[in-house]
Formats: structure tokens, sequence, C-alpha cells
């Protein structure tokens, strides 16, 4: 039995180390477009569970880890920004305001699976205008929900968080490792 990991995420890589040194990455080819829900936290759970029943189907003696992260704000669900206008759209909306990072989590052993949803509000200062336009300019949005990496330069904007810091990363550790415990 192996551990799989379905995502190519080079932080949910890192995130996932802390759990275990010991696991593969096989990503998924589903496509998210054909997935809806009612809510945005709904969402993510949906998709991290699409994509790691995808991966499980064809490994079905392993555990299969998804994840799918989402950024809420008042109802609009912000996933990867398209273009550069995208994330400027985004980082518009958040700036000044609360929002909230939802990461659905999804673990299949056979025919066994237990998924979840985590949520952490993101407190933003107002983001000044050159400091967006320069920072929508640099790699750093473009494969990031919401359009920014918290880890990164938006954490000059980041005043506070409710929850679970690495879920705004894209991985709860502690919720992750709690539900690999309870399916192994």
């Amino acid at each position: 039995m192996a551990l799989i990991l379905a995502s190519g995420s080079p932080r949910r890589r890192e995130l996932m180390s802390l759990i275990t040194p010991d696991y593969t990455v096989i990503t998924s080819d589903v496509d998210e477009t054909k997935i809806a829900a009612d809510s945005p936290a709904h969402l993510a759970k949906a998709l991290a569970t699409a994509k790691a029943r995808a991966v499980a189907e064809e490994n079905p003696d392993d555990v299969v880890c998804g994840f799918d992260t989402v950024v809420e704000c008042e109802g609009e669900v912000f996933g990867k920004p398209k273009d550069e206008a995208d994330a400027v759209r985004m980082l518009r909306a958040l700036s000044g305001r609360e929002h909230r990072v939802h990461t659905g989590v999804c673990i299949c052993r056979g025919r066994r699976a237990a998924a979840t949803v985590e949520t952490t509000v993101v407190h933003f200062s107002p983001i000044a205008e050159d400091d967006l336009c320069a920072y929508v300019r640099t790699p750093e949005p473009y494969d990031k929900a919401g359009a920014y990496a918290i880890q990164g330069h938006a954490a000059l904007w980041c005043a506070g968080i409710e929850g679970c810091y690495y879920n705004i990363m894209g991985l709860p550790v502690h919720r992750t490792a709690q539900l690999l415990r309870e399916l192994t």
C-alpha cells in the first residue's frame, strides 16, 4: 500500500512532507469546470473528492489524498486567475476586506473515503495600487486560488487569520494527518 498525493502543487508536496516523506505524486485529469456545488466550501470538497476518486480508481490498493482550494469573498468564488486582468480583479476585491479560504480534503482507501473542508478566515489590509500592479507582473499569483500566495509577497497584506495557516497554502496539515490516521 502506497500513499499518493493527487496534486501537482509544489506547496502541497512541501506540506505533505510535514506529515510523511513517503508518498508519490499522481495528478488527476478531472475537468473541474464540470463540477458544481451549492456553496464555495462544498465546491472545494466536491473538487477534492473528484480528484482523489479519479486517482484512486487507477490505484485501488493505495491511499489517495486529494485537495482543492477556493477563495470566497462575499459569496463569489475565486479560483486561479486566468490572466493579469483577472488577478487584478481578484486582488482589488480582496483589498481591505475579509475573505474565506476553503480547502477540500478527500482521502480514499479502496472503497472507503473520508472528505471534509477546512475554512480559514483571512483579513487583508488595503493593497496599494502600485504594489498590486507590481505583484501581478510576477509569476506568484497565477497558480493560486485568489491570485495570491500567503507565504510570499501577500504576507505584507495579511492583517490576520482565523484558523489554519497551512490551509491557506492548500493543505491543512493537522486535519489531513487526522484523516489519514482515521482511514489507515
